[in-house]
């Protein structure tokens, strides 16, 4: 059984590049935003107007995942449309060989001026566009550039073209949360795309999710982890009172890059071209914000795994549609929609399904059965930890499984339990479920050459 539905969208069936006037394509990626993390989608503890004018324009996607929660396997499996055991990018490091080839020449090649602005992160070097097929490309670092983000794209779509574009616009917050982090636990950091306001008294801050306790039988690898890495999770001894604050600085600096999201889209108005424009906002991963009592990404649990995800269309009327059924899985995902709606035919085998035609015809058509994502508790930048994890991501559950350590499993029922907070591995009911889904997982690792130790019946 593998990650592949046989709706594969238009694109498949056109040679791309003639016909009616194709679209431009603007993709938007923040970092470390969850997919609660907008005002639009409920949370009333910050306001996020651009995000929310995407959302009116466009189709929600509350069920959208990445394939490995960590940046530069995140990243560098958007760009390629496989999986991280299939890049081979299974860690966050600075150089490393790339297995696949990206998708992103595809749209120069399919008669699209690119470009790319801001954050790279996708270990290859950025200068090589012979690799990447981005033609202009602008601040193409790791970090201290979200300033820089709104007017190199204002360059980018100010120069006259007669052809549809692909312009990538992505940004570091609220990935400086990892920063405020330290701050707070007197380790001293700046946030390095710029101060957000003092932090108030706890009491002034957002409360503790229900969910931050740690939850019973949790895999033992996590904490195991957490406490190798002090610098990354320097929040094990922390009080509420630092959590509540933690939440209220993560809300500050997603509307910090909310803001610059609209100075985008105010450049995209003055160009000319918001109406014949499809506008992508995701994030490569989310945040723990004190669900689980974790900061920072690399696990599972949703605030980290799920990431928002908004597809709109500015050709058409606003729809403010919230698409709550359909499975997404973001990096795999990404690439077969942009080439669908460019009207480039997709090379064969790719993974991932173009998301078009679930906006065009929701009720007709059928996404993933089911998502997978990966990880590597990696111990330091540059290397494996050798630890590794794996989640499907069915309509109702949640099957997690690590390669070693003691509770290697979990299993949640996303219906009755969305904050993740009773396991049901040992739960007498549930075996046929747990069975179901060793048994989804150890088939796709055969069929993809997934590495990871196949789960058996007493796992």
């Amino acid at each position: 059984m593998g990650l592949v539905s046989p709706h594969l969208g238009r694109g498949q069936t056109t040679t791309g590049g003639k016909g009616a006037k194709r679209p431009n394509i603007l993709f938007i990626m923040t970092d470390q935003q969850s997919a609660g993390a907008m005002s639009h989608a409920g949370n009333g503890d910050l306001s996020t107007p651009s995000m929310d004018l995407l959302a009116r324009h466009g189709v929600s996607f509350t069920k959208a995942y990445c394939t490995n929660p960590i940046c530069v396997p995140s990243r560098t499996s958007w760009i390629t449309g496989r999986m991280p055991h299939q890049t081979t990018v299974t860690f966050n490091t600075d150089e490393h060989g790339i297995a696949c080839p990206p998708l992103s020449p595809l749209m120069k090649a399919g008669g699209y001026a690119t470009g790319y602005v801001g954050k790279w992160h996708i270990p290859h070097d950025a200068h090589d566009k012979d690799w990447h097929g981005f033609d202009f490309v602008a601040h193409a670092r790791a970090n201290r550039l979200d300033n820089d983000v709104p007017g190199a794209v204002e360059e980018f779509l100010q120069q006259p073209r007669t052809e549809p574009f692909f312009l990538v616009a992505s940004f570091v917050n609220p990935h400086d949360i990892c920063e405020w982090a330290r701050q707070a636990s007197g380790m001293g950091d700046t946030l390095p795309n710029g101060p957000i306001p003092p932090t108030p008294d706890p009491d002034n801050c957002p409360p503790l999710p229900d969910n931050h306790a740690i939850p019973p039988d949790e895999p033992s690898v996590i904490r195991e982890h957490q406490a190798t890495m002090p610098r990354v999770y320097p929040v094990r001894d922390w009080k509420s009172d630092t959590w509540r604050q933690y939440r209220w600085a993560y809300n500050r600096l997603i509307e910090k890059v909310d803001g610059q999201i609209g100075k985008v889209l105010e450049s995209l108005k003055r160009s000319g071209q918001w109406d014949n424009t499809i506008v992508v906002l995701t994030s490569d991963h989310g945040d723990g914000q004190g669900a689980h009592s974790w900061n920072q990404k690399t696990l599972f649990y949703d605030e980290i795994s799920r990431i928002p995800l908004i597809v709109a269309d500015l050709r058409q009327k606003p729809s403010g549609k919230s698409d709550d059924e359909h499975l997404v899985s973001m990096n795999l995902d990404l690439f077969p929609t942009f080439l669908d709606y460019a009207g480039i035919t997709p090379p064969p085998g790719l993974p991932g399904i173009s998301l078009r035609n679930l906006i065009d015809h929701p009720d007709e058509v059928h996404g993933h059965p089911f998502i997978i994502s990966e990880d590597d508790l990696h111990r330091e930048w540059g290397a494996s930890g050798g630890v590794y994890g794996r989640m499907v991501r069915t309509d109702r559950y949640k099957y997690i499984i690590y390669s070693e350590g003691e509770n290697r499993e979990q299993l949640f029922d996303m219906e009755k339990d969305p904050g993740e907070t009773r396991n049901l591995v040992r739960a007498d009911n549930m075996n046929t479920v747990l069975e179901t889904h060793r048994r989804i997982l150890a088939d796709w690792i055969r069929d993809t050459g997934d590495f990871f130790p196949p789960p058996s019946p007493t796992a």
